[in-house]
């Protein structure tokens, strides 16, 4: 099977052929760097970061870029609110950013340019766009004309028509159309300026990512991402600003990742279902949630709830158990013995499930980078192994090859998916030692208890014993009562 990908401009799965063979040329749009982010910003960035980690499984040799937009009126409106220069809030937002994308596992990519650095590339696009007729002055602002350009609203499939009668845009008297939009904005009083051939301005938005995506990747490149918010108008408008600049087509697959929702809400400040990564890190295990966010495909919702995430942990800890048994039966540590009917039968399935997961680890991936289908496929390998080690499978040694190979797959895709990288045994530590930093019990306190209940139902007052396990309980502890002592796990 060839890699397939969903491409918003022709609505439909195409096969993936570079625009150079064996090289891909990726441009994501970042974010506008006037506040911390959130889980949206985080599945966004997830989404293509597996993408990016994918085509270099590939053995493509990919470039990838991702923006920073540092001027925005955002952001100058914080820079004023808070009586710093507009650029202090910009790095401080950059650092924020960059330490959250590193906490969620992100590769670097190759350049990650900011708006502010590349106003020369910016003016030169404009004014190719007025040299051609394709843009105007207007006063000190530069307006993108959509009526010269005839495949404007061609990745929306929206109607230039429709949209401008039932159009809501502040009216403009200097706009030839209601639908053209700024490429360079004259300054207010007080905003920070850049010199041009139509004065002191910025860039506005969507001309900001022409100019670097181009710069970076060519007038025409393989990918451009983003969610499905940025179609219209950022994407829109990128396109049509592009290939009227330069005769050419922009980009050859456009690909869009899902919202999140939070209980099935939209996410929205005015809702106050508003979390930051910051804020949801705080409860939650990095893979964990990195785990969640690829737990559905990249295209469609995703809802957000704490249900859903501890599902997700769920899930964490099964894999992570079975490839802590793997290495438990690679070490020699004795098992369990089965029946040695059942056990080859067991050794049957584990053998077939293990030979056919690289190629439907594949065959998931390239159908449209189908993050849950490989997953899905993991847990299905995972019952195998776990069937199969239950029945003492591990103790044959001519049968630990097939363990072996089960835990190289499990670390290929993981690889892949920024997941199962950990080893089992700090895995469970740093899930553990999050739970613990949680209680509102200490530790030592904990065990005290336990050391009670075992002197209670060593004097046979059980009912003291039974007390002490539900006040645990109540707190978020559940006790493991083994033949040696009394073990204890949170919640």
């Amino acid at each position: 099977m060839t890699l397939r990908v969903y491409n918003t401009l022709s609505a439909g799965k195409e096969e993936f052929i570079p625009v150079e063979p064996g090289k891909v040329r990726m441009y994501v749009c970042g974010v506008t760097v006037y506040d911390h982010c959130h889980i949206g910003h985080a599945r966004a960035n997830v989404v293509f970061d597996v993408i990016y980690r994918y085509l270099r499984h590939l053995d493509l040799e990919v470039t990838y870029v991702r923006n920073y937009t540092d001027i925005d009126d955002k952001i100058i409106n914080r820079a004023i609110k808070e009586g710093v220069p507009f650029n202090e809030i910009s790095e401080r937002f950059i650092a924020e950013f960059d330490r959250d994308m590193a906490r969620l596992g992100l590769e670097l990519p190759t350049h990650q340019p900011k708006a502010t650095e590349h106003i020369a590339e910016i003016i030169a696009i404009v004014r190719t766009l007025v040299d051609k007729g394709a843009a105007y002055q207007a006063g000190g602002d530069v307006y993108f004309c959509v009526e010269r350009f005839d495949g404007y609203l061609k990745l929306s499939g929206r109607n230039l028509e429709e949209m401008q009668a039932g159009a809501r845009i502040e009216v403009d008297e200097r706009k030839r159309h209601p639908m053209d939009f700024a490429l360079w904005k004259e300054a207010k009083p007080g905003e920070p300026f850049w010199d041009s051939p139509w004065g002191k301005g910025r860039p506005g938005w969507h001309i900001e990512c022409s100019a670097m995506s181009m710069k970076y990747l060519g007038e025409t490149f393989d990918i451009h991402g983003g969610g499905k918010d940025l179609i219209f108008p950022h994407h829109e408008n990128e396109i049509a600003q592009s290939e009227a600049a330069t005769g050419r087509r922009f980009v050859k697959y456009w690909l869009h990742n899902g919202f999140v929702n939070i209980n099935a809400e939209k996410m929205s400040k005015s809702l106050g279902n508003f979390f930051t990564i910051k804020e949801v890190l705080e409860k939650y295990d990095s893979e964990v949630l990195r785990f969640f966010l690829l737990s559905a495909h990249y295209r469609s919702p995703l809802d957000f709830s704490d249900q859903n995430l501890a599902e997700a942990e769920a899930g964490m800890e099964r894999i992570y158990k079975a490839l802590a048994g793997i290495d438990e039966a690679l070490a020699g540590k004795p098992a369990p013995v089965g029946a040695s009917a059942t056990l080859a039968e067991a050794e049957g399935e584990l053998r077939e499930k293990g030979a056919s997961f690289p190629e439907r680890f594949r065959e998931a991936m390239d159908d449209d980078f189908n993050t849950a289908l490989a997953l899905g496929n993991v847990f299905d390998l995972v019952r195998s192994v776990n069937r199969f080690l239950a029945e003492g499978g591990g103790n044959k040694e001519e049968s630990r090859p097939l363990l072996a190979a089960a835990r190289a797959g499990i670390r290929e895709l993981g690889e892949v998916l920024g997941v199962f990288t950990s080893e089992p045994a700090a895995y469970f530590e740093r899930i553990k030692g999050r739970k613990v930093a949680q209680l509102t019990i200490a530790p030592e306190e904990i065990e005290r208890l336990i050391a009670e209940r075992a002197a209670a139902r060593s004097a046979r007052d059980f009912r003291r014993g039974d007390e002490i396990r539900d006040l645990l309980l109540a707190k978020g502890i559940v006790l493991l009562d083994g033949p040696q002592e009394t073990t204890w796990k949170v919640k």
